[in-house]
């Protein structure tokens, strides 16, 4: 069904980072289990069909956000620059922008640069009045001040890629999803801007973290994902927590 525009309060996007096309495998990796390089048919692009692939999906986006809605968009510093772009041209201002620093971040492989340990979460608003709720954000920073107190949460997030039982694997112990992202980290931006009853779009929505924490918060969610695959897993997934 088509999504009305104006309609959606908060959009979290997780787009393809463009970093496909060379295999770089780590199986015995021992400090955050086995490493497996992105190597997927869908993040495999020339430059020019990312840009325009990149600007057409802000610009869809941008239509369906409601006047004071929110965009979080997860990038590396590989896409960054297209993504502020896109979203500037599309009449959308740059809040901030979150560090994710990966506390177990993969070796080196290359010793060629210094180690890659973060990602970056892009916020832009659509407008001027956007919902930021501090205080909230607050309460669930992990941080606090030196007397225990409630500390405001900052912009540089530490937390680890992630292992265990959040991961999802196949049956042969590899990541379904290369890039799947921690509930935690969803929880912080969907704390941030957005309130009970507010509907989140996702528009790459994997195997559907999004939605799990969206119902855990109690708003409305809609996911677009066009890999069969992760469609199953993220209805197995949302169907498991519901039954918990």
């Amino acid at each position: 069904n088509e999504i009305e525009n104006n309609s959606i309060d908060l959009i979290y996007a997780d787009p393809p980072y463009n970093l496909s096309g060379k295999v770089l495998n780590l199986e015995g990796n021992k400090t955050g289990g086995p490493f497996f390089k992105i190597n997927e048919p869908w993040d495999t692009w020339d430059y020019d069909e990312y840009v325009s692939f990149t600007q057409g999906w802000i610009a869809q986006c941008q239509k369906k956000l409601k006047e004071n809605g929110s965009i979080y968009i997860s990038c590396t510093h590989h896409s960054i620059g297209e993504i502020i772009i896109a979203a500037k041209r599309n009449g959308l201002k740059l809040n901030n922008i979150l560090v994710w620093h990966k506390t177990n971040a993969m070796p080196n492989i290359t010793k060629r640069t210094f180690t890659h340990s973060i990602e970056f979460i892009c916020w832009f608003v659509n407008g001027a009045k956007w919902k930021f709720n501090y205080s909230n954000l607050k309460i669930i920073n992990t941080e606090k001040t030196k007397l225990g107190a409630d500390k405001q949460m900052s912009d540089f997030i530490q937390m680890p890629i992630l292992q265990g039982n959040e991961r999802i694997h196949n049956s042969y112990g590899r990541a379904i999803h290369p890039s799947q992202k921690p509930e935690k980290l969803l929880e912080i931006i969907l704390i941030a801007s957005s309130n009970e009853n507010d509907l989140v779009l996702d528009p790459f929505f994997g195997t559907g973290t999004t939605g799990i924490v969206a119902e855990r918060l109690k708003r409305n969610w809609i996911g677009i994902e066009k890999d069969e695959s992760f469609i199953k897993v993220a209805n197995e997934r949302i169907i498991s927590k519901r039954l918990d």
